[in-house]
């Protein structure tokens, strides 16, 4: 079939649902509403209320009500509305769901998933347009997942909805609705903790995730160079090997995320190559991000996130030395 991202979410949420009773879909206005975005619509109907619910605005209570019902037995897929809502429900994702296991030696684990739309550009408000990736990839325990395409979203969300540690769904928000793609359907997963080479090249390695995939991937066309292009769909664990293995190949690395520079996940994959690959390097990692500020309001954010010039400048400056 035919889907973009934000159908691929329901339709994965749709298939896992009907498939096995455990999985539930809680948040603000999920039910009735069918979510902000539309991602949870039509499940009320499907399913009841006793699988959909719409929650009080708390996401401290949604996050900690999932980790208890994982507890239980049940598979909560808890929707947050923005990523710059969740930070109330940090504690909840720290100090109980990512440890669970750990704590419990095993008895329990905390099989749960929250998706949240992240990113800025489409003229959110305060608080709509995060990109905070960093922070929870450094939660040990919890994993941190971000697809680029419908495809992606289906198979890596019904993986994330089956893996027994909790999983934070980051929905690039400004693709939701920007592109179609064949998503099969039925029974479909994408291995978690995977990334895929999404064009192949010998000259230099580019790495992004998310909603930076596509203008990444604008900016290496009609390159006077062959670019590689990473996806790395999981964060968080990371797929460090085919990174390096990328650049042990081709010598050189641009690594573009959204998010603020200081502090990033490009700061860790830079250590990596460092560390695993520096002997390889024909020239310093390049990064191309977001700045170290709030994401601005309305058609200030423009001038946050990377665009393809950016993105192409750094891949040039790399391939220059």
């Amino acid at each position: 079939m035919q889907a973009n991202i934000v159908e691929a979410v329901n339709d994965a949420l749709h298939t896992e649902m009907a498939a096995d009773e455990r999985v539930l879909v809680f948040g603000e206005d999920v039910a009735k509403s069918g979510g902000v975005f539309r991602a949870t619509d039509e499940l009320l109907d499907a399913f009841g209320s006793d699988r959909v619910v719409d929650t009080p605005l708390s996401e401290i209570a949604i996050v900690g009500g999932a980790t208890g019902l994982a507890m239980y037995g049940y598979r909560p897929v808890a929707e947050i509305q923005f990523s710059g809502f969740l930070p109330p429900a940090f504690d909840q994702l720290v100090t109980n769901a990512s440890r669970i296991r750990w704590r419990t030696r095993g008895e329990l684990s905390a099989s749960m998933v929250v998706r949240m739309p992240y990113g800025a550009g489409v003229r959110a408000l305060e608080h709509h347009s995060e990109s905070l990736e960093g922070s929870y990839a450094h939660v040990p325990g919890l994993r941190v997942v971000a697809p680029s395409t419908p495809a992606d979203t289906k198979g890596l969300l019904t993986s994330a909805i089956r893996d027994p540690d909790p999983v934070l769904f980051m929905e690039p928000k400004r693709l939701y609705r920007s592109f179609r793609e064949d998503v099969p359907e039925g029974d479909y997963t994408v291995p978690l903790d995977e990334a895929v080479v999404r064009t192949e090249g010998s000259d230099v390695t580019v790495i992004a995730w998310g909603a930076m995939m596509p203008p990444t991937l604008e900016a290496t066309e009609n390159l006077d160079a062959d670019a590689e292009v990473i996806d790395l769909r999981t964060i968080s664990p990371m797929d460090t090997e085919t990174v390096v293995e990328s650049v042990q190949k081709t010598g050189r690395a641009v690594v573009v995320h959204e998010g603020p520079r200081s502090g990033g996940v490009g700061s860790d994959i830079v250590a990596c190559i460092n560390d695993e690959a520096l002997m390889y390097l024909e020239a310093p990692v390049e990064r191309v991000t977001g700045f170290d500020t709030p994401v601005p309001l309305l058609s200030m954010e423009d001038y946050y996130f990377p665009h393809p010039p950016q993105i192409r400048a750094s891949i040039e400056r790399a391939l220059s030395v």
